[in-house]
């Protein structure tokens, strides 16, 4: 990390991811979920620490939540790799929002079947992840962005 802003930054950014996953877990585990922390894995947008952070929110999240090692270690990742690509793509808001839904219903959706619900099609399983994801990434995130936007600079930097 660059300097102590930046790693505080990163340090709030995991904690809010872990705090807001388990404050909300009825909603934010199962088939059906709106992980609402997922709108943070916008913040790579603004800050390249923010994917790192995403990555340690998520595995914090998903180890107090009690969710099994396969989804702990892959969950995680997928989180990380959504989060770099979309840093990559932030130059395309709409694009780069798009990594998170695709990634985790494909492999997050296949993790459910796999893991919780196998009574459920890994499709649907992987459908209802993708739309929970949408939700969380382009209404949370993109207000999360416009209220990190409102923040003046100095306070950013």
């Amino acid at each position: 990390m660059k300097n102590p802003r930046t790693l505080t930054r990163a340090a709030v950014i995991a904690a809010l991811y872990a705090a807001l996953t388990l404050l909300l877990a009825p909603i934010s585990y199962g088939a059906m979920q709106v992980r609402v922390s997922e709108g943070l894995t916008l913040l790579p947008m603004l800050f390249p620490e923010a994917a790192p952070a995403l990555f340690v929110g998520c595995l914090l999240a998903n180890l107090l939540g009690g969710s099994a090692l396969p989804d702990i270690v892959l969950g995680s990742l997928t989180t990380l790799v959504a989060a770099l690509l979309t840093r990559r793509l932030r130059g395309h808001r709409l694009l780069a929002a798009l990594p998170p839904v695709v990634l985790n219903g494909l492999v997050v959706g296949a993790l459910v079947h796999l893991l919780y619900t196998p009574e459920i099609p890994m499709a649907l399983c992987m459908l209802y992840v993708a739309v929970g994801e949408a939700i969380a990434c382009y209404v949370v995130g993109f207000l999360v962005l416009a209220a990190v936007k409102r923040v003046p600079e100095r306070w950013r930097a």
